[in-house]
């Protein structure tokens, strides 16, 4: 998946074209997620063209780890897209996972040391 950060867009705005090269993708699926996902709102020019705002790519990237990652379906997304806790990442799961299972296995050891004694 192309990872892009905000920090690395420079430009104010970019169009259709440069957005669906950063996520190797055609035209036509921008404005399809464009019209399927309402938060999804670039700005048009005098001639109807697209322009994507750093922060309208940022939400084009979670759609696009949601839909083409993390196998979500368009409903899924729209209802992850509209929740305010964004569901994590793959590897943000699995990380928070395994911090979990140390918890729970360090308060365990501390049960059975008090069995013990």
């Amino acid at each position: 998946m192309p990872n892009i950060e905000e920090k690395e867009l420079t430009k104010l705005y970019y169009s259709i074209g440069e957005v669906a090269d950063m996520f190797e993708v055609n035209t036509s699926l921008i404005r399809f997620w464009e019209k399927e996902f309402p938060t999804v709102k670039p700005k048009k020019n005098k001639k109807g063209n697209r322009l994507f705002s750093p922060k309208e790519i940022m939400k084009l990237q979670r759609i696009y780890d949601l839909v083409k990652n993390q196998g979500y379906t368009l409903d899924g997304a729209k209802k992850a897209m509209r929740s305010k806790a964004i569901p994590p990442s793959k590897e943000e799961t699995e990380s928070n996972d395994k911090e979990v299972i140390i918890q729970r296995l360090e308060k365990l050891k501390e049960r059975l040391l008090k069995l013990k004694h």
